[in-house]
């Protein structure tokens, strides 16, 4: 018996289904997305999109159970912050794309008759947005839903203050929501359109797919919540909360960015 007792701090995994069911599910959800682009109907896809959710669903409840088993030891946490660091960074390269493409098409716009020569940008016809109206007031709101984020990251771990963790991550998860609220009324008023044009087509893909990371941040801030309110996250565990909130400041550095590129220089 001695033999087999654990004497290290590593975290040796059991056999999961997850990784499988995962990668299938992901299969079917691009596979699917392919054929409802070519006509086919949408109905493999969202299949696909179940399973993915599915996945995450049971996965990560796993994982949450295993920190509250003594799994996470300090060992294991920075093998789990080493995993946020490398996904947060595979989404900086995603929106390195964008804004490769933002640039060069700004740098050298493609005239009718010439690729280089008479090009206009932004092009002919396009009305952008004023950046100090709306689009200020949505980089103050998610400056403000950071630094809300960190005053409850502050409270947990220097202060052990769980009141006032939940009243920086409820105040976080409200202004991200109101962000998510004023994008949706700023496309409403666009101008222009996604397709006919490589200027809309930049425009709305590098900002709605930030949109779109601000609405899964703010879920990600919300299980948050309700996982504090069931009394989980100590001063020493709270690998969970923490690549949340890094995860949210890393929101706000690209909106950053793409309010000073799109938005003002981009205009």
């Amino acid at each position: 018996m001695m033999a087999h007792e654990k004497n290290h701090d590593y975290h040796i995994l059991t056999p999961s289904v997850w990784p499988l069911l995962g990668a299938l599910s992901g299969f079917i959800l691009f596979f699917g997305a392919v054929l409802y682009f070519h006509d086919s109907g949408p109905w493999l896809m969202l299949i696909g999109l179940a399973g993915v959710l599915y996945v995450m669903f049971g996965w990560w409840s796993e994982v949450v159970e295993e920190s509250h088993v003594g799994d996470h030891t300090p060992v294991v946490q920075i093998g789990l912050r080493y995993g946020v660091i490398f996904f947060i960074m595979s989404e900086v390269m995603f929106f390195a794309a964008w804004f490769w493409s933002f640039f060069k098409h700004a740098m050298y716009p493609m005239g009718p008759d010439s690729p280089l020569v008479d090009g206009v940008w932004p092009p002919v016809g396009i009305e952008t947005f004023d950046p100090w109206h709306l689009p200020l007031i949505n980089t103050l709101i998610l400056l403000l839903s950071g630094t809300a984020a960190t005053w409850a990251h502050h409270a947990l771990v220097h202060e052990n203050n769980r009141k006032d963790m939940k009243w920086g991550l409820i105040i976080a998860i409200v202004l991200g929501a109101f962000f998510t609220v004023l994008q949706i009324y700023e496309y409403s008023h666009a101008t222009f359109g996604f397709s006919g044009n490589i200027y809309g087509a930049n425009f709305f893909m590098a900002t709605g797919f930030h949109g779109f990371h601000v609405l899964v941040g703010t879920i990600f801030l919300f299980i948050c919540l309700m996982r504090l309110n069931a009394g989980h996250f100590t001063q020493k565990n709270h690998i969970g909360f923490e690549a949340a909130a890094w995860y949210w400041h890393f929101v706000d550095v690209v909106w950053l960015f793409l309010f000073a590129a799109v938005y003002i220089w981009g205009a």
